[in-house]
């Protein structure tokens, strides 16, 4: 992709405002710079209302009190998960569309509904039910989907808790580790997700005699805060609680009711449902629809799941008002072996960005070549444990040499075909020939290969990129991104992340450059690519190379001013690049009358 212009105008210039963290760092850089380290923006700057230009410039989104703007839409939702999840097409579009509903919902509220006294019809939340295999992405979608948001996240575990009133974990627990999530937030907190895994194991045992606490007890105490109620923070058996209650009243000489109500927490149930696709299948058979393989319990067929309906949850154990407030059903697919593999392939995908992070540890570059990534994902397709199995099948293969290699002080690793399938014997060739010239080659070409990959990758997401940026992203561009991601071990969106925050950097140096030099210089975008370059290579802040560009050009350039009356000079990454040639040749051109502004 070629760079069809050069702008030297960024998001600044063109009249974007600076939201509340960006005023803050710059505000605090320039202090820091102009007076020393004994001046800076030491405690955050309180703004009534924090705006920014809507991507399309037709309104402006705006923080709601101390809450994140919720203004995402569920297709840029879905996009952003198709960067990390593989497959899943209907999980993901069904999750974007009904969460960004909820939030936007949320958010039209506290605008409006408020402000014209609210409804006093019930809200029908849209809590969501996932079913679907273990490792097949359902906690990581959801971990996903919060962080991007900002909102505070909560995993519990469905067989850990019991009815309210009996020993156990009480569910309500849930709301105060919402808040602890939140920093003591109680607004942050009360718009929050709460997630429920392995909620199947609570359905009920028809064959129980006596009151289940574990199960429809779990079930019916989760019935209010699903809905609405208000949960107290200080419960009586919680020593801290009652510690803070006795000193607030000590200072203030009143009681202090911490709630927090939980009418706008979504929340999130997941589970395996093994034996569930049985109830499909027969009430499928008894409506005469075709479905007539058998249903073994070991091989449960997860298409069959897709038709699942409230009836069949209540027919599994569910009490019929606790399945009436899991509206939206959402069934995730089992991962096959080619999907356990396109996994290893994505560069945003935790399991190898961790596996390099543990040898850089060790100042070890380790690369996988694509063959050894299928025979990985073949591998762990055999324990039918989705992208689970792929974790253990990578530790049990790399752990001798995570062990031997660092001792021996290995800069390079390759993981080949080999490696998989005689880990040992490779370690053993490996350590008896450091320096094979194959294995070198073979190293060259799988590093290769992999800036390929990721170049593409990120090529596929430009327009994304521009539209969330407003910068132009070209082929010199797209390198620096998969250089950020090489060098900073991240997922592609915190590359490029990063490289639109070196850029801003640049922008701001160039601003407060007019301040400190006599001289008008400003970087047309190719500078700034460069400057960026630069600091990636030689691990140094953006704004110290400015600063060193700017006292190397200050002397030339004033020379040049003083003689020819030119105010302005535009510097390329030609300039950047050799500023001693650029000044030479500059001096050269005045004086023989070559140069124009």
């Amino acid at each position: 992709m070629e760079k069809n212009e050069i702008s030297s105008e960024d998001d600044d210039k063109s009249g974007r405002l600076p939201n509340r963290k960006e005023l803050e760092k710059k505000l605090s850089d320039y202090l820091s710079k102009k007076y020393g380290s004994k001046i800076k923006v030491s405690s955050p700057i309180i703004f009534p209302v924090t705006m920014e230009s809507s991507i399309d410039g037709k309104g402006v989104k705006e923080d709601i009190g101390n809450l994140p703007a919720f203004d995402m839409l569920p297709e840029e939702l879905e996009s952003y998960l198709n960067g990390f999840i593989v497959k899943q097409e209907d999980a993901k579009a069904v999750l974007s569309t009904k969460i960004c509903t909820h939030f936007n919902r949320i958010k039209y509220s506290k605008e409006t509904g408020e402000k014209r006294g609210g409804s006093k019809v019930g809200m029908i939340k849209n809590n969501i039910l996932m079913i679907g295999p273990t490792g097949v992405g359902k906690t990581y979608v959801i971990k996903l989907i919060a962080d991007k948001l900002g909102v505070p996240f909560v995993k519990g575990d469905a067989t850990k808790f019991s009815e309210t009133g009996y020993v156990g974990a009480d569910v309500e627990d849930l709301i105060r580790d919402l808040v602890y999530e939140a920093n003591d937030n109680v607004e942050l907190a009360e718009n929050g997700i709460i997630y429920i895994d392995e909620i199947d194991k609570i359905a009920s045992s028809h064959n129980l005699i006596g009151h289940d606490v574990s199960r429809t007890g779990v079930q019916r105490a989760l019935l209010k805060p699903m809905e609405e109620t208000d949960v107290d923070l200080k419960v009586p058996h919680d020593p801290i609680s009652q510690i803070q209650a006795i000193e607030h009243y000590r200072k203030t000489g009143k009681r202090e009711k911490k709630i927090v109500n939980t009418k706008n927490i979504l929340f999130i149930m997941s589970g395996a449902f093994g034996n569930l696709a049985d109830i499909i299948k027969k009430r499928l058979q008894s409506q005469e629809i075709g479905f007539e393989a058998d249903v073994k319990p070991t091989d449960v067929p997860w298409e069959i799941l897709k038709e699942v309906t409230a009836q069949d949850l209540t027919s599994f154990g569910f009490e019929s008002e606790f399945i009436g407030r899991l509206p939206v059903i959402v069934v995730f697919d089992e991962l096959m072996k080619e999907d356990l593999f396109e996994i290893l392939k994505n560069p945003n995908n935790p399991i190898i960005i961790s596996k390099r992070l543990d040898f850089r540890a060790y100042g070890i570059d380790i690369k996988f070549e694509d063959e050894a990534l299928m025979k990985i994902a073949e591998l762990a397709s055999e324990t039918k444990t989705g992208a689970r199995g792929l974790v253990s099948a990578i530790e049990n293969i790399l752990i001798p040499f995570e062990k031997r290699l660092p001792s021996l002080q290995f800069s390079e690793f390759l993981v080949t075909p080999e490696t998989v399938v005689s880990p040992d014997k490779e370690l053993e060739l490996l350590l008896k020939n450091p320096h094979d010239p194959d294995t070198e080659e073979r190293f060259e070409k799988a590093r290769k290969r992999e800036i390929e990959h990721i170049k593409s990758y990120i090529s596929e997401r430009v327009v994304e990129f521009q539209t969330k940026s407003k910068l132009d992203i070209y082929e010199k561009r797209i390198e620096l991104i998969a250089k950020l991601y090489l060098t900073n071990l991240c997922d592609i969106s915190t590359a490029f992340d990063n490289f639109k925050s070196m850029y801003n950097q640049v922008r701001f140096e160039e601003d407060a450059m007019i301040a400190k030099v006599p001289i008008n210089i400003s970087f047309d975008e190719s500078a700034i690519d460069e400057i960026i370059s630069q600091s990636i290579d030689m691990d140094l802040e953006t704004d110290y190379i400015v600063h060193q560009v700017a006292k190397k050009l200050e002397y030339g350039l004033k020379l040049v001013k003083d003689y020819s009356g030119i105010e302005r000079f535009i510097i390329n990454d030609k300039a950047i690049a050799d500023i001693e040639t650029y000044l030479n040749d500059l001096i050269k051109k005045f004086y023989s009358k070559e140069y124009e502004d």
